[in-house]
């Protein structure tokens, strides 16, 4: 039985790869939270959830850092994440 994964994704203003990832997310009805930077995030929260973040935005799947939008791809396509679980 599949369980929620808990998703979090760290963005910024005016970030097309912040929205990419968020829509792709969102296309594949993925419940996930959005924290931005200077909203409700500061850069010092940002290196304590994703020490090794150099770029926005930093996506994490159950306190796990994925990385950036093109890493989410390629975790998706390597785990078969589907949001509630794996399918693989």
């Amino acid at each position: 039985m599949s369980s929620t994964q808990n998703v979090v994704v760290l963005s910024k203003p005016h970030c097309p790869y912040c929205d990419m990832a968020r829509a792709l997310l969102d296309k594949m009805g993925v419940d996930y939270t959005t924290r931005t930077l200077g909203k409700d995030l500061t850069r010092e929260e940002v290196f304590e959830l994703a020490p090794q973040a150099r770029t926005f935005p930093q996506i994490i799947i159950n306190n796990q850092v994925i990385g950036g939008y093109n890493q989410l791809n390629t975790y998706i396509e390597n785990t078969g994440f589907n949001g509630t679980g794996y399918t693989l």
